[in-house]
């Protein structure tokens, strides 16, 4: 039990680490939606509704390394520093103190 109380897990994911591989998505998207645009004619539908399908089934398992990979980026396990240890430990001792007084 002592051994976890060693880290903290810390997260330092803000939006703009993401925002520009959102944009890039958009853009694959749109590009998408303006290649079925053009294949789309009276003969040629089902062509491009399986352009746009293929297009996003190919580009979503990119995106989603994509977003896992940089948010394990941005985890990091920094070291308990030994007053916070200290002022852990007494905090466990006045709730425990606490509790033995309520019972």
């Amino acid at each position: 039990m002592e051994q976890l109380n060693k880290y903290r897990l810390i997260c330092t994911l803000s939006f703009g680490d993401i925002y520009g591989q959102i944009i890039v998505w958009l853009i694959v998207i749109f590009m998408s939606l303006a290649s079925a645009l053009a294949l789309w004619s009276a003969e040629r539908q089902i062509y491009a509704l399986a352009t746009v399908g293929l297009i996003l089934v190919l580009s979503l398992p990119f995106l989603l390394f994509a977003f896992v990979t940089t948010l394990l980026n941005h985890i990091e396990f920094a070291p308990i520093e030994e007053e916070e240890k200290a002022k852990a430990a007494s905090k466990r001792a006045a709730r425990q103190k606490a509790i033995e007084a309520t019972s």
